[in-house]
């Protein structure tokens, strides 16, 4: 009769601390302990991003209708070479013989943190390995600079992401008379991101190998579906993914720690073609500043950034740069190995029979 009367009174006077669930009172005390266990649940589950905004910065942003591009003075971005402006793209270079492109943000970013979205298009009449030779994103102090770096200057200082498309390394690997390795070969095309300082030359026989951060193999030419890149760096760390099977989910590229980057930079895009060619295309290139929760301490630790680096370098390239051994050279290895063990085994026989029966004879 208490718990009925109670009840009723609940219904009522509709008290906010008075919860009925299937026929039971929840009290005021239940109440909280249940909020306190779903607040903990979802504290659990958190990951960085719950506590990272992103803002779309238009000024260094480029997508359509692409108005301006490439005129002076009324547009954030540069044309230089042989890009042109479509109505559906930026086409870097189309699919022509000795062509080169980019298109260069004309604002420097002095953001800390930011998010890089780069939604591309290659595609062109050569057949696989008979096509050429990529695009990259760069984030550097030069710009509108023509070389011989997918359509950018040697010797860069900053940041360069890479879609090469043409494995040159192959005819490097052929005079020097030796073979790839399941561990050491690529299968092209392929992603790959380099910091560089001002010294420090892109290795184009080798496809970047020598100064490669990380990659990933990325099958981009002639899809029918969007293709995407992302790049971002926060709290100087380099991720880099893709989008490119029309999932619209991102795969994990190179996820690099220690990337000393400065701000005001320079974003751009290039590509270039040599014997091979392709189109390629930049639809639009989104960059979002991300906006992370930072204590006073990590303010304090983080020491103004003037030349590009990555620290342990070193480690990054010794790693990269040891290559497998071949079927022929594992087989030798193991063969002598046994032979050695088996060879130790006897003298140890031997010398033990030797021990064994002197100690026999101090008896006699």
């Amino acid at each position: 009769m208490a718990a009925a009367s109670w009840r009723n009174h609940c219904r009522e006077s509709k008290l906010p601390f008075c919860l009925i669930s299937r026929g039971r009172i929840m009290t005021f005390k239940s109440y909280w302990i249940v909020a306190f266990l779903i607040f903990t649940v979802r504290l659990c589950f958190a990951d960085d991003d719950h506590e990272m905004e992103e803002f779309l910065k238009r000024e260094y942003s480029l997508s359509k209708p692409y108005q301006g591009v490439g005129s002076l003075g009324s547009s954030h971005w540069e044309l230089m070479g042989d890009a042109m402006v479509t109505t559906e793209q930026v086409r870097l270079t189309p699919d022509m013989q000795s062509r080169q492109g980019a298109v260069w943000s004309r604002i420097p970013c002095h953001l800390k943190d930011w998010e890089m979205q780069v939604h591309f298009k290659i595609h062109g009449q050569g057949k696989k390995n008979l096509n050429g030779d990529g695009m990259a994103i760069w984030y550097t102090k030069e710009r509108v600079q023509k070389g011989p770096v997918f359509g950018n200057m040697d010797n860069f200082t900053g940041l360069g992401v890479f879609v090469d498309t043409y494995p040159n390394e192959e005819k490097y690997i052929e005079a020097q008379k030796k073979r790839y390795t399941p561990r050491t070969q690529r299968i092209f095309p392929f992603v790959l991101a380099m910091v560089g300082n001002g010294s420090i030359s892109y290795d184009h026989e080798r496809d970047g190998r020598t100064t490669e951060l990380g990659g990933c193999n990325a099958m981009v030419r002639n899809l029918k579906h969007d293709t995407f890149l992302f790049i971002r760096y926060i709290r100087r760390r380099l991720t880099v993914m893709i989008d490119i099977d029309g999932q619209h989910e991102w795969r994990d590229c190179l996820d690099i720690p220690g990337v000393r980057l400065p701000q005001g930079y320079y974003f751009g895009a290039s590509a270039i073609t040599g014997d091979l060619s392709d189109n390629h295309d930049i639809i639009s290139l989104k960059l979002y500043q991300l906006t992370v929760l930072r204590s006073s301490k990590d303010e304090e630790e983080e020491d103004e950034i003037t030349i590009p680096s990555v620290d342990n370098m070193e480690l990054i390239r010794s790693g990269q740069s040891e290559e497998g051994m071949s079927g022929l050279a594992i087989f030798f290895t193991v063969l002598f190995s046994m032979l050695g063990c088996i060879f130790l085994i006897v003298i140890g026989l031997v010398v033990y029979s030797h021990w064994n029966e002197s100690r026999r004879k101090r008896f006699y």
